[in-house]
């Protein structure tokens, strides 16, 4: 199912052009690191309702496909809680990467890429990754964000997604 940007930002008001400056100071890191890490490329959008300090892996993602793609406009969704998984978990992601760098790359390329850019959070924390993965042309024509189907709980009998998220499948 598809909606149109418009559909899903009016309800949420947790839309922000920008990360917060003063969200994102932690103790024993300076601002300037962080900044670097989160800085939101001119023109794109994220998706915060939060401070990255209680989201790492979010963060990581966010900076990872920032450094990488440049993107013009970027989300990054953390579907967790539709999934059998603990309260605040980081393991099922939705991301939206509008980037030029995609000119010219079949949608498997372009996937192919991400993954290779999240390798870490993948081998580790995240358990599911959706991408949508598209060039400005594309987004300009058609800026629909997909929306994720109900969890039909299959990581409640994954073993290793018990792992990831440091609870014991029931």
């Amino acid at each position: 199912m598809q909606l149109p940007l418009e559909a899903i930002r009016a309800p949420n008001q947790a839309v922000e052009d920008s990360i917060s400056h003063g969200a994102l100071r932690m103790v024993g890191e300076s601002l300037s690191a962080m900044e670097a890490a989160t800085k939101c490329p001119k023109g794109a959008t994220f998706l915060s309702s939060t401070s990255g300090m209680d989201r790492p892996v979010e963060t990581s993602i966010r900076a990872k496909l920032n450094q990488r793609l440049k993107p013009t406009h970027l989300e990054v969704v953390n579907e967790s809680n539709m999934h059998a998984v603990p309260s605040g978990s980081e393991s099922h992601f939705r991301v939206l990467v509008v980037s030029k760098h995609f000119e010219g790359m079949s949608l498997l390329q372009r996937h192919r890429l991400v993954n290779e850019i999240l390798c870490d959070e993948l081998a580790s924390r995240v358990h599911a990754l959706s991408i949508q993965a598209k060039t400005p042309q594309q987004w300009e024509c058609n800026p629909v964000i997909e929306v994720s189907p109900p969890c039909m709980g299959g990581s409640k009998h994954d073993h290793s997604m018990a792992a990831k998220v440091g609870t014991q499948s029931k």
